[in-house]
């Protein structure tokens, strides 16, 4: 099965996964506040990341809720309007989306990622943390625990394009002018 028809049968469960689980979540979490890391992303070479809006990474938010499990996690995003689309890693090569901003929230394992394109900035994330990625934001796994596994949602309405070159004129207007949602995926 190639990596496109993985992700949409994923996709599918995922989906299967929000109708269970009871998880009312609280649209406020000190917890959350407390550890938010912002890291804002210009132009890296090819990768056009995201001057407008930093990427947020929450460490332990899930953990600060109870969770990570899946449908805890969905049904979490869901509540703040940044639906679940997917159960799955990340994608081994650099790549953005120009049409969607992303949630990705570790539920299982460990990974080292790499932000903003090649040469861009490395991090670590653990089960327990998420990442909120503006449109255009660059974002690869370099490496990560056999038992990586994130869950990954997008604002009401956005559905995500899969972008591995440098932006065209019509993908750059749609990074810009990608609306960025009211609510937060972790905090509300």
């Amino acid at each position: 099965m190639d990596m496109f028809s993985h992700r949409l049968m994923l996709h599918y469960l995922a989906n299967l996964g929000e109708a269970s689980g009871d998880f009312a979540a609280s649209p406020h979490s000190d917890h959350a506040s407390e550890h938010v890391e912002q890291l804002l992303l210009t132009r890296n070479d090819w990768m056009p990341n995201n001057s407008s809006h930093p990427v947020r990474l929450y460490r332990q938010a899930l953990n600060g809720k109870g969770l990570p499990d899946p449908a805890g996690t969905q049904q979490l995003f869901k509540a703040h309007g940044w639906p679940a689309q997917w159960v799955d890693g990340i994608y081994p090569y650099h790549h953005y989306h120009s049409n969607a901003h992303e949630v990705l929230g570790v539920i299982q394992g460990h990974a080292r990622l790499m932000l903003g394109g090649p040469g861009g900035q490395e991090l670590s994330v653990q089960a327990g943390d998420v990442l909120v990625l503006p449109a255009g934001t660059g974002h690869c796994n370099l490496g990560s625990s056999d038992d990586f596994l994130v869950v990954g949602g997008y604002p009401q309405g956005q559905q995500p394009d899969l972008c591995r070159s440098a932006p065209t004129d019509e993908q750059q207007r749609a990074i810009d002018q990608t609306p960025y949602p009211s609510t937060d995926p972790v905090i509300g």
